[in-house]
């Protein structure tokens, strides 16, 4: 399963945002970057879940949530939500 991750995504790095949208073929649905948000068509590099093991593990039990969800974590810090609009896009 293939993920989108921010080319700023790497270890210790903060804060680290995901999102999920309902999976399609190969893709499980996972956005993850870090810090702001940009609509750069380069953004997010596809990159096989296996992958975040190295690049993001604190991602990994997150990575169970259904679509809909998204979480954000820092150094003692951890919310985790559900956003229906991820599920209509």
């Amino acid at each position: 399963m293939i993920a989108g991750v921010s080319h700023s995504v790497r270890p210790g790095v903060y804060p680290l945002n995901g999102l999920r949208h309902p999976p399609s073929g190969d893709t499980s649905g996972w956005y993850i970057w870090v810090g702001e948000w940009a609509d750069d068509p380069d953004f997010f590099a596809p990159l096989h879940i296996r992958h975040l093991v190295e690049r993001c593990p604190q991602v990994l039990p997150y990575l169970a949530l259904p679509a809909g969800y998204r979480f954000l974590l820092a150094p003692d810090y951890e919310d985790v939500w559900v956003d229906a609009s991820l599920l209509t896009q």
